[in-house]
């Protein structure tokens, strides 16, 4: 009993040094765990986008009266920029972008034409995500402004319009994938509200006018 004990507790030992050899700790280079940080994710980027936007639109009488919704939609097309920082795993950044767009809608008023719109918008956004390789899941949100136009045509051929700055916010999740070290490729949605602004001048008399959309993206970005 004595040698057999002998002989596994040999065995034992022997077989606990080849797995040591096998998992690179007598070389001090272990395949599980390295020093060297995660960084897939990290640093600058830019890029181009394609986006459509649908929503909704509302209009009142400044001196009061009934709110009247109505849908809006249309494309856009626009730039974004930002920095992300991997932190082995959990990214956080920040993205700005600007889009041109021509999300509106149009009504009659009477014998006239009302028509209302976004003319262009842009962002300013946290990002924060989980990377799973070269997928990385995410959500984003932050401030939101635009440029609307509202104008009127008369049914005598006169043109009567106005433009003002909305302001307001954003929320939204994405799905970004790295198809090279430096490509990557997006597909984005986003709420916009960009709140109520007054447009005097008009031939139907001042109007609050107030713009909330949805936005589907596709982009690509390029890391720097």
């Amino acid at each position: 009993m004595k040698r057999l004990g002998i002989m596994l507790t040999a065995f034992v030992m022997v077989s606990a040094t080849a797995q040591a050899a096998d998992l690179g700790w007598n070389s001090g280079a272990s395949p599980i765990y390295s020093a060297a940080p995660a960084s897939g994710w990290s640093g600058f980027y830019a890029g181009v986008n394609a986006d459509y936007g649908w929503g909704g639109v509302t209009r009142r009488q400044t001196i009061g009266g009934v709110a009247l919704d109505n849908n809006t939609s249309g494309p856009a097309v626009g730039v974004q920029a930002g920095y992300n920082l991997d932190m082995g795993g959990f990214v956080l950044g920040t993205e700005a972008d600007l889009q041109w767009s021509g999300v509106s809608y149009s009504e009659a008023v009477g014998a006239d034409t009302f028509k209302a719109g976004v003319d262009f918008f842009g962002t300013v956004r946290g990002r924060a995500g989980m990377s799973f390789g070269q997928v990385m899941p995410y959500v984003t949100g932050g401030f939101a402004a635009g440029r609307g136009t509202a104008s009127v045509n008369a049914a005598n051929g006169v043109t009567t319009s106005q433009s003002a700055t909305h302001m307001g916010w954003t929320v939204g999740a994405g799905l970004e994938a790295q198809a090279t070290e430096n490509i990557s490729l997006k597909a984005e949605y986003l709420y916009v509200d960009l709140g109520t602004q007054t447009y005097t001048g008009l031939s139907v008399g001042s109007q609050d006018v107030t713009q909330r959309f949805s936005v589907v993206r596709a982009g690509i970005n390029y890391k720097f």
